[in-house]
């Protein structure tokens, strides 16, 4: 629950027309979309031929490219077809292998994972287990600053136990760790360039030594970043159909959609809602929306403040109108959020998604009950700092609606303009923060495991922007945690979103199936957010043969 964009798993046909059938829906409840008409899909049409490259638009300059600080949109965009982890995330948001060709898990605090054979790094040279190992020991140094250091809070050890063979032990059981070996946390990189690289690792003057379809050819800072294939890459799956791939950064919304329009960029993921009405009647490509785990959240920074008031958090929920900010904000396509985490999380066993979610109330809108609360708490009157940007339209339009809520029940919510660069910061550095009590955030799983996302607002934990801490709660996530049977677990997490949504440490807004647009000239694009892993770029070709 981290990163500032704001921006559903597609059935098989005979389920598509039902919304409870299946882990994410195709299109959302009739009304809840402010009229806007689309379907999700995990993939694009497949390329028809090859390309000698293709320039994708990012909505941002990566501030790195190092794998254990890559904690946003654009580094993992990037990196998802540079560098690979143990296990991977399909666009069809399961997990398969990757790196690892197989684990076994002896007992509930030791997984043994075996490594694929073969894999050689962009250098030409051989991943070993000595390359995993310091890999993965490397997000848990404190020198690192891995913001994905709390991913390892129970490894005790990581040690190589054959020259393809790695094992890790737990201090306790830790279901999510190994799931998180599917993002960043799993990355794998050539630990001889770590050492060579030094402070220079992920930075323009470093280079990446990693094992993906493609290797970073150039990072021209404050203008492109240029990928070239990778002719020795081990899945021929994903061989490359496209000899180059060269990334620009828009940060301005219009900009972004005028360079969709004129062909200067053929496609981009995170695409703006307000470019959406534009973009589909254009005749230049399609706008296409695929599987999504994340929503648009308000989380809260400081519970010393005005919002430590459980009935003023309350109250300021009630008093969003969240269909109207659908509207604005994610062009009506996407509904209110009921939960902090999405319906789209819940796509690791998708059967429970009907009870477990589905069945959670709608979100309250009562400007009359909400101001009650707050005259109740004392808080009328008392300022509420919250954080805007240009950084996205959709930052500004919920900054806004925010601000007319809290004015109508009697809240002074101040809004503070903070630069797209420094908004980013705002979700790395806790310094950021001061001064602050919400930030507008894309809280998004990596893994299709709801409880992944339940797990950032831990005591203690990195994604806990406001160090909220409840021992329930706490309670709660380490039994669901330590419970490997995927079923039990889910059962176990609604216990978790149950204490989420009654402390509300986070305010679910809403929630909006992922965006990409394709130019007239490309497409085999993945659609959905497991773009942040999978070498989706790899897929991409021509659209005519």
């Amino acid at each position: 629950m981290r990163t500032p964009r704001i921006t559903a798993l597609v059935c098989t046909a005979a389920l598509a027309a039902s919304l409870t059938a299946c882990s994410g829906a195709t299109r959302p409840p009739q009304g809840t979309t402010g009229g806007a008409d689309f379907q999700v899909s995990p993939t694009s049409p497949a390329a028809k031929g090859p390309l000698s490259s293709f320039t994708w638009s990012l909505y941002a300059e990566p501030y790195t490219l190092d794998y254990a600080l890559a904690y946003d949109y654009p580094p993992n965009t990037v990196l998802a077809n540079v560098c690979e982890q143990l296990l991977r995330v399909t666009p069809d948001l399961r997990i398969e292998p990757g790196l690892a060709v197989k684990w076994t898990r002896p007992d509930p605090r030791t997984l043994v994972y075996t490594l694929r054979p073969g894999v050689k790094f962009h250098d030409g040279t051989v991943m070993t287990a000595d390359d995993v190992v310091a890999s993965l020991k490397r997000q848990m140094d404190p020198a690192t600053g891995s913001p994905w250091g709390s991913a390892f809070k129970t490894v005790e050890s990581i040690e190589k136990s054959g020259p393809l063979e790695v094992t890790i032990r737990l201090g306790k059981a830790d279901a999510l760790f190994h799931e998180l070996l599917a993002a960043s946390p799993g990355t794998v990189v050539s630990a001889a360039s770590l050492a060579e690289e030094g402070k220079d690792y992920g930075t323009p003057a470093g280079e990446l030594n990693c094992t993906g379809p493609y290797s970073l050819e150039k990072w021209a800072q404050g203008d492109s970043i240029t990928l070239k294939k990778h002719p020795d890459y081990w899945d021929e799956k994903l061989t490359p159909k496209s000899e180059a791939v060269r990334f620009t950064f828009v940060e301005d919304a219009a900009a972004r959609a005028n360079a969709f329009l004129s062909g200067t960029a053929d496609g981009g993921y995170m695409v703006p809602a307000s470019s959406f009405a534009q973009l589909r009647g254009s005749g230049k490509g399609r706008l296409l929306f695929g599987p999504n785990t994340a929503a648009a959240n308000l989380a809260v920074t400081d519970f010393k403040g005005t919002l430590g008031d459980l009935r003023v958090r309350k109250a300021l929920s009630m008093a969003l109108d969240r269909a109207n900010i659908v509207k604005a904000a994610a062009g009506g396509v996407g509904v209110p959020a009921k939960a902090p985490a999405a319906r789209g999380a819940w796509a690791l066993v998708p059967e429970k998604t009907a009870s477990l979610f589905d069945t959670l109330p709608e979100p309250v809108y009562d400007v009359a009950a909400a101001k009650k609360l707050i005259q109740e708490a004392g808080a009328t009157g008392r300022k509420v700092t919250l954080a805007t940007s240009s950084l996205s339209p959709e930052i500004s339009v919920v900054a806004n609606a925010v601000q007319a809520a809290g004015r109508q029940i009697g809240l002074d919510v101040e809004l503070r303009p903070v630069s797209p660069d420094a908004y980013s910061s705002l979700f790395v550095d806790p310094a950021a923060r001061d001064g602050l009590d919400l930030v507008i955030t894309n809280g998004y799983d990596n893994t299709p495991d709801p409880l992944e996302f339940y797990q950032y607002l831990r005591t203690g934990d990195f994604g806990n922007y406001g160090s909220w801490s409840d021992a329930e709660y706490d309670l709660a996530f380490d039994r669901a945690n330590t419970e490997y049977d995927p079923a039990k677990r889910t059962e176990l997490t609604a216990k978790v979103q149950e204490i989420a949504l009654a402390q509300l440490p986070v305010i679910p807004v809403y929630e909006a199936p992922y965006s990409v647009f394709l130019g007239k000239r490309v497409t085999g694009a993945p659609t959905g957010i497991a773009q942040l892993y999978y070498p989706w770029a790899a897929t991409i070709g021509a659209a005519q043969s």
